[in-house]
């Protein structure tokens, strides 16, 4: 199945969650509430879980099993990336401290002192921040084929399974993982931004679709798993 055949039916299962009315409601209500929006995790796993074999999404129950399926999804996400964003956030935190030392908003601090504190500060935090960024994109290419890998399996453990991951990225193909990758984040770059422009109602519509959002996507990441050469 090419990139194109993959998005159609993705898209065509993600819209069949409007068809139950009731089971929408629940999940964008979950999916609002910190921690417990696990749940929506989780059944976006079960979505990934239940590829090629169905085509409508599955029944909204047994939610203890789906927020430990959740909680799963989102430790192997902040393992992954963890120390990217700890370096980003170092690097805000040494552009901020720079410019309060340039605005003179630290008392008692010589000039020439706060001068070069400014720049090695500065300069320090555009490295940081060069650098978290580079490792946040590489994680995040990892970090759908290890999520994939750890939902079909059944153990959190095989998310960290590099070679077995690696596996599987060759099994796609590298060329077309990577392609799925960047239409993925266009995808959800340009919903945000189109919804987010909405006046009034946006965040609304954003609540709405939220859920449908990450049926799609996890629906397609099956797909694709699922059409790997073994």
């Amino acid at each position: 199945m090419d990139i194109g055949d993959n998005f159609s039916d993705s898209f065509d299962y993600a819209k069949k969650l409007f068809s139950d009315g009731g089971r929408l409601i629940i999940l964008i209500i979950l999916d609002i509430i910190p921690i417990v929006n696990w749940i929506v995790l989780g059944y976006a796993s079960r979505v990934l879980r239940e590829v090629p074999g169905t085509k409508k999404p599955p029944k909204l129950e047994e939610y203890e099993d789906l927020f430990i399926d959740g909680a799963k999804v989102f430790f192997a996400s902040l393992i992954y990336m963890i120390i990217p964003l700890a370096l980003m956030g170092a690097g805000i935190a040494s552009f901020v401290f720079a410019m309060f030392m340039g605005g003179g908003f630290i008392p008692g601090t010589p000039r020439p002192i706060e001068t070069g504190g400014m720049f090695f500060l500065g300069g320090t935090g555009l490295i940081l921040l060069l650098v978290g960024a580079i490792l946040s994109f590489l994680a995040l290419i990892v970090l759908g084929a290890a999520v994939a890998h750890m939902i079909k399996k059944g153990k959190f453990g095989k998310a960290f399974a590099f070679g077995e991951v690696f596996d599987v990225i060759r099994g796609i193909g590298w060329g077309k993982y990577l392609a799925w990758v960047i239409l993925v984040a266009i995808i959800a770059i340009v919903v945000g931004a189109i919804v987010g422009a909405i006046p009034f109602v946006g965040w609304l519509i954003e609540v709405i679709i939220a859920p449908a959002l990450a049926v799609f996507f996890f629906r397609s990441l099956g797909l694709l798993y699922s059409g790997k050469k073994r």
